[in-house]
């Protein structure tokens, strides 16, 4: 694959996974943490540009999961490369928690202008999603002088012991590590095609007015006092639990409860932040200005990099209460900046037009099969999920399974998430003439096993 190929459909020429991608698979079962969360199906990824991804077998896929949601523009953008070449012969470290560099206020400067928190900001810079959670838990801890917590069921937030205390979208997350490192009571998440109390469909005004009162009348009255809570940690959009928006009028009821008690409204937009949602971030669809917010993946265009960017009145702690060798790394910076500057120029706008075009496939695919019970997302952060029928509406996690493994074996990479749905993230470069070519695959996927 040369920088100039551009492809108008995959081209599978060997069996899947190949042999010379076995031998990297056999070598990885040897070498590596079995931890990993890895699909069924085996890609071996040998390189990649924009919306094509090469095997080590010459297998070329139509990507539309972007490294979960991680290369916003496309695999190695050439202003992206280039600003990473630019920088790398500059200098690539030199552990700004010690020294410094113009990079690092550059991108807090760019930062402030870009998160929804409605005045002056300030940025702690880490490497990993995980991370800027870690310390946006620490920083609200700092501040408010509680102890206490609040998350979601389905929620993910990263696998450190402290993210982990909040994460609770798979069992396997926290299985073999006892008790949680830090105090958190987990409440359902307003998911309008599940009620919490029924597993059945319902409105955006009936799960808000539900779960509020779980929270206020329930919650707070027995073993979380809200004058406890240091912060509330909200997806705006629901990631690994299923890709399910939150509703505008949920999120102003958590900020009307978090001024009332003086609880720190910390959002997480690791995976929804960075123009994938169709704005720059998914909480300004509510309007809601967070307290604190966390964002990654998207950010760096595949360059590892996490920020957590809070008012600035709030990021009040002490000399030496949080750092990070690695974190603002001038390399991953550029990388950053670039990637902001492609997100405004053009690629939100594509993210909400094509992604909008993208979701009105997959609704049609929804009236076409029985299986698919749900459409739902903002831009290009869609989630389908499968049930057995649409009378019962029973999730079926198996025919998802097929599906995804089908959709690898036609040359598109798509992932799972939640415990039946599939989650579209491709790059937010993805054209209406690849959504025709994945929406074809996907159905020819669908027909062969539902």
């Amino acid at each position: 694959m040369t920088p100039s190929t551009e492809f108008e459909r995959p081209v599978i020429k060997t069996e899947l996974p190949g042999p010379k991608s076995r031998e990297i698979i056999d070598a990885d079962a040897r070498y590596v943490t079995p931890s990993y969360p890895r699909p069924d199906y085996k890609l071996v990824v040998e390189r990649a540009k924009g919306v094509w991804v090469e095997d080590a077998d010459g297998n070329i896929f139509l990507d539309c999961n972007a490294g979960v949601a991680v290369c916003s523009t496309g695999h190695c953008h050439p202003e992206v490369v280039a600003a990473i070449t630019k920088q790398a012969n500059e200098f690539i470290h030199f552990c700004g928690t010690d020294f410094f560099y113009r990079q690092m206020p550059e991108l807090g400067k760019k930062l402030e202008e870009i998160c929804p928190m409605g005045g002056a900001t300030r940025t702690h810079f880490a490497n990993s999603g995980a991370e800027a959670v870690e310390t946006a838990l620490k920083l609200a801890m700092y501040h408010t002088h509680r102890q206490k917590f609040v998350s979601f069921y389905g929620s993910f937030h990263g696998r450190t012991l402290g993210a982990l205390s909040l994460t609770s979208s798979k069992r396997a997350q926290r299985l073999g590590f006892m008790r949680q490192a830090l105090d958190v009571v987990h409440i359902p998440y307003p998911n309008k095609f599940r009620h919490f109390a029924t597993d059945m469909p319902t409105d955006e005004a009936t799960i808000t007015r539900d779960v509020i009162n779980w929270l206020e009348n329930r919650v707070f009255q027995t073993t979380t006092p809200p004058e406890e809570v240091a912060g509330i940690v909200l997806e705006p959009v629901q990631g690994e639990g299923g890709y399910i928006p939150a509703p505008a009028a949920f999120i102003k009821e958590l900020r009307r409860i978090c001024d009332q008690y003086g609880i720190m409204l910390i959002v997480d937009e690791v995976q929804s932040g960075m123009g994938r949602t169709g704005k720059m971030f998914a909480i300004e669809y509510s309007g809601v200005r967070p307290d604190i917010l966390c964002t990654a993946k998207g950010l760096g265009s595949g360059m590892p990099i996490g920020v957590c960017v809070a008012r600035d009145d709030i990021m009040d702690w002490h000399k030496g209460a949080h750092a990070s060798t690695f974190g603002g790394n001038p390399v991953a910076i550029a990388a950053a900046l670039k990637t902001i500057e492609l997100l405004q120029n053009g690629l939100i706008d594509n993210s909400r037009d094509v992604g909008a075009y993208l979701e009105s496939g997959l609704n049609k695919l929804k009236e076409k099969y029985d299986c698919i019970g749900d459409v739902r997302g903002l831009g290009m952060m869609l989630g389908v999920e499968f049930v057995t029928d649409k009378q019962t509406l029973k999730p079926d996690p198996e025919i998802r399974d097929r599906i995804e493994m089908e959709c690898y074996k036609r040359g598109l990479i798509i992932l799972g998430c939640g415990n039946n749905s599939i989650r579209w993230s491709p790059p937010l470069i993805l054209a209406r003439e690849h959504v025709d070519v994945a929406l074809e695959i996907f159905d020819q996927a669908i027909a062969a096993n539902c």
